[in-house]
């Protein structure tokens, strides 16, 4: 179940990964994940064309921190000689794992012929990855998802594509491109990779907690287990997964107090690492997140929307604890 993982030349001290989300899998959040255990995490996508252009928001997308390594930057793109040449111009910074994502359902994004639109052309998504091997040595990998609708199921055959073309690890998000992330998700899909391909395949959709991990690994035999959505206001979810494997013993997320320190902590992080009005603004939701699961959060996640600095947010969190205390 959890055993350490090699991609390509790299080598994970656990098989638990943070997914690459947009929005949330900044560099703040990543050293909080890293700090709870996940062996490697993955950044934001970032746009093939934006480097290509110069693009001013690419930088803090492209930024990584020694204490978070190992680290997969993901690209996306379907142009194969700007997607090979911006792998080229990028390989010299500090990330250890090239990605490509060919699994995001977002229109803008899927109806520029990128991410999961890449789903129904596999001719073109190994040219894709066969022009990224050749251009770079850091290992690259593929996130793919089940298929691209219901009609159109063909994970396998993109995962031969990628090992073909050079892939040294491919992730499998058990849903069409259709499902978005509603339903659950299909482990099966997952298993019939896995039996179809020699390289690393990492397994992703609805994993939660260590049941989820055990649950997948019986029924899809994966190498690596990818988290998304079960680590948004949760760092603690590596943590958690991990102390169960050693111990046995199934801990939740930690005391109120735990979490606000935390979160604080993340709103500071984030508001170094992007300024005052950014910073405050991104952690709204992320505070919405940490909150879920404990008395009375759903009252004050309303006023969290109204923050509008970190001494706000403290203050708020030091009210709400208050409250909490006397209950």
């Amino acid at each position: 179940m959890i055993n350490k993982l090699k991609i390509g030349n790299v080598e994970l001290e656990n098989n638990l990964i943070l997914a690459p989300m947009a929005g949330v899998t900044d560099l703040p959040f990543r050293l909080l994940c890293k700090e709870q255990g996940a062996a490697l995490c993955c950044m934001e996508m970032v746009s093939a064309k934006g480097i290509y252009y110069n693009n001013k928001n690419t930088e803090s997308l492209l930024t990584v921190d020694e204490r978070e390594r190992p680290v997969s930057l993901q690209l996306f793109g379907s142009d194969p000689e700007i997607m090979a040449a911006m792998a080229a111009r990028i390989e010299h910074r500090n990330f250890d794992i090239l990605d490509i994502n060919m699994g995001c359902p977002v229109p803008k994004v899927v109806n520029n012929g990128d991410g999961s639109a890449l789903m129904k052309n596999p001719v073109l998504a190994g040219k894709i990855i066969e022009g990224m091997v050749k251009a770079i040595d850091k290992p690259v990998t593929v996130k793919i998802r089940k298929g691209f609708d219901d009609e159109h199921i063909n994970a396998v055959e993109m995962a031969h594509v990628a090992q073909e073309s050079g892939a040294a690890a491919v992730a499998v998000h058990g849903r069409t491109r259709e499902q978005y992330y509603s339903g659950k998700a299909d482990w099966s899909i997952i298993a019939d990779v896995k039996a179809a391909v020699s390289i690393p395949v990492i397994g992703n959709g609805d994993i939660l907690d260590a049941k989820d991990v055990i649950a997948m690994s019986e029924q899809t035999g994966c190498d690596g287990f990818m988290i998304g959505r079960g680590a948004q206001g949760n760092p603690w979810i590596f943590h958690q997964i991990l102390h169960y494997f050693e111990t046995g013993e199934m801990i939740g997320k930690p005391p109120m107090e735990e979490m606000v320190k935390t979160m604080l902590r993340h709103a500071k992080l984030q508001i170094e690492f992007k300024g005052d009005y950014l910073g405050i603004r991104e952690m709204r939701k992320h505070a919405a997140w940490y909150t879920a699961g404990y008395k009375g959060a759903s009252k004050l996640r309303g006023r969290i929307n109204d923050v509008e600095s970190y001494d706000e947010l403290e203050q708020l969190f030091e009210d709400f604890m208050k409250e909490y205390a006397c209950s």
